[in-house]
């Protein structure tokens, strides 16, 4: 006989996004079952863990020295030829910029509070389907190597790109190829950084459709890795990032301890995020930053606020879609116009050549910043760059 769970609220995928719905969701007094299909919550790791400090403070996380692997003051840009541009962390308000995490400790972190605040936890669940009745949702699954079926009230999919919990319920949640990025990363040892708290980003030709990175993770250690979108290169993302390894002064002598690949969806939100009984969050509702393709604070933020959306949902027992778009329009009205922006600025810097990658290069050298926000550094762009103003328009 196939068992069966009841609960208010489901979450699937127990990454940072989900464990923040089912945390709010708890806390909110819905009673929360969080699963995830792995075993161990945190592994593998599919980021290259940085998270700004005003992120955190925003979402009420104490940073702590159990799952903060190293703290960032500056921030390194190369063009292709080598030019380099720094900008100080001080003056400088850019996202995933400030602390690189050890995800493995603190996706844990975020499940314990989801837990502390009444959630319930399965892990090694992986759901094989669901079906939306008038009242209930039933998801079919396997925990544990047995069948159980979980009727809920309403489903939270955290359940990453081209989210499957979001496709069951009748959701687009399919992404253009030239919207996905192929991440792979290498943590390595033997990285002879230049500044051992300076966050490296690298321009051009290294990574077609996106970028290479070093993260410090310790005197060095790094997280290197690079994203590549597929339709611009007749390579494979790990080819690109062995020749960067190679290539690069800060690794050519590094060894790796880690390997870890994944897919960023970078082309913005989905078009629709909720339905009857289900909301989608993170990765899985595209809420990646579309121009630096982080997502964990914005996921997190996502996460809140759908768990508030459904622990009020439940108190009303009213879960239909015309409710839980409350959770759509509080994620778009803080975070829709940045995006929006991210979004251009994304499809500029694809626009550039490798040479005027290293003019803009250049003309950002030397410049003493007062203080740099995203915004402003796409003003700065403007300015020295003509084709800018071209592929950018009117976004401030």
């Amino acid at each position: 006989m196939i068992k069966t769970i009841e609960t208010d609220v489901l979450v699937v995928g127990a990454g940072p996004a989900g464990s923040s719905a089912a945390k709010h969701a708890a806390r909110g007094g819905a009673e929360v079952f969080l699963m995830d299909k792995k075993s161990e919550i945190g592994t593998p790791k599919r980021c290259a863990e940085g998270v700004s400090k005003k992120g955190l403070k925003k979402l009420g996380i104490k940073p702590s020295s159990r799952w903060i692997a190293a703290e960032m003051d500056k921030i390194r840009l190369v063009s292709p030829s080598s030019i380099d541009v720094w900008l100080n962390q001080d003056n400088v308000d850019l996202p995933e910029t400030g602390y690189n995490l050890e995800r493995k400790v603190f996706d844990k972190h975020m499940a314990m509070d989801a837990a502390r605040a009444g959630s319930q936890i399965m892990i090694k669940t992986l759901a094989r389907g669901l079906i939306i009745k008038e009242d209930h949702v039933l998801v079919k699954a396997i925990h544990m190597e047995e069948q159980v079926n979980i009727k809920t009230k309403i489903v939270i999919g955290a359940d990453g790109p081209e989210s499957r919990v979001g496709r069951w319920a009748g959701l687009k949640t399919g992404i253009k190829a030239k919207n996905m990025e192929s991440g792979v990363q290498f943590e390595m040892v033997g990285v002879e950084l230049e500044d051992a708290q300076a966050t490296e980003f690298y321009f051009g030709r290294v990574a077609p459709g996106g970028y290479a990175w070093v993260f410090p993770k310790g005197e060095d250690m790094a997280n290197v890795g690079l994203g590549v979108i597929n339709t611009m290169t007749t390579r494979d993302a790990y080819e690109h990032l062995l020749d960067f390894v190679k290539n690069c002064e800060t690794t050519k002598n590094a060894v790796p301890v880690e390997f870890n690949a994944g897919g960023i969806p970078v082309g913005g939100p989905l078009e629709k995020l909720t339905t009857n009984n289900v909301m989608v969050i993170g990765d899985a509702a595209g809420q990646v930053n579309p121009f630096t393709g982080g997502g964990i604070i914005t996921g997190m933020q996502a996460g809140l606020i759908a768990g508030e959306v459904a622990a009020n949902a439940v108190k009303d027992g009213n879960w239909s879609q015309d409710v839980l778009k409350e959770y759509e329009r509080r994620w778009q009205e803080e975070n829709g116009a940045e995006f929006r922006k991210y979004l251009k600025a994304k499809e500029y810097l694809l626009s550039l050549s490798d040479e005027e990658l290293d003019s803009l290069a250049r003309a950002f050298q030397g410049n003493d910043f007062e203080r740099i926000s995203p915004t402003a550094l796409l003003k700065k762009l403007v300015k020295v760059s003509p084709k800018a103003m071209l592929k950018l328009g009117r976004i401030f």
